[in-house]
């Protein structure tokens, strides 16, 4: 079982309230699953909903947020443990030594920023983690489109495509979480 899981998501919690309702089920699921959530210790948005779903199911939460965003009071203090460090790379860095996969729900350009940096460490094997998005209400489904035209245009090979984890359901994108095999990419060919 991947035990430590890593969710990027956003600070805000969108349009459409389906978005927070996916957290909710994220969290509850992570916890009754005895599975532990690091995340970015923020309390607002996305952030705040899936941190307190996992600790309202008797989860486990490990937060870590960088000063800046403490001094700006979107720390969440009533985490099972938040870890505060000096900046956002320290942040990023610091999560994914953490985690044993990785998970995207909807966001903005911080969540993407940090699901293609973790999947671009495990193209260049940084890690052999799963990384997987949660493509709820069809979320992810135009950036998948834009990501299949990257692999016919020739910049990105099908097989390392095919490492990024889809699902529209927490249960059964959790469930390949614990089925993924690290694929054997050749990384350096042309």
């Amino acid at each position: 079982m991947r035990k430590n899981i890593c969710v990027y998501c956003g600070a805000s919690t969108g349009n459409n309230p389906v978005y927070a309702e996916a957290a909710q089920q994220l969290g509850k699921a992570i916890a009754q699953q005895g599975r532990r959530l690091i995340y970015g210790g923020g309390n607002k948005g996305l952030m705040g909903i899936l941190a307190n779903s996992v600790l309202e199911a008797g989860g486990e939460v490990t937060g870590v947020i960088p000063e800046l965003l403490v001094e700006a009071e979107t720390a969440h203090h009533g985490l099972t443990k938040l870890e505060i460090v000096a900046d956002m790379h320290i942040r990023k860095a610091r999560m994914s030594e953490l985690a044993d996969g990785f998970i995207a729900l909807p966001g903005g350009i911080g969540t993407f920023e940090e699901l293609f940096e973790v999947w671009t460490w495990s193209q260049i094997g940084y890690h052999k983690n799963p990384v997987g998005l949660l493509n709820i209400q069809d979320f992810y489904s135009p950036m998948s489109q834009f990501l299949q035209h990257v692999v016919d245009e020739g910049f990105v090979r099908q097989s390392y495509l095919n490492t990024l984890l889809v699902s529209d359901s927490a249960h059964q994108l959790l469930e390949q979480f614990d089925q993924y095999q690290p694929h054997n990419l050749d990384r350096w060919a042309k």
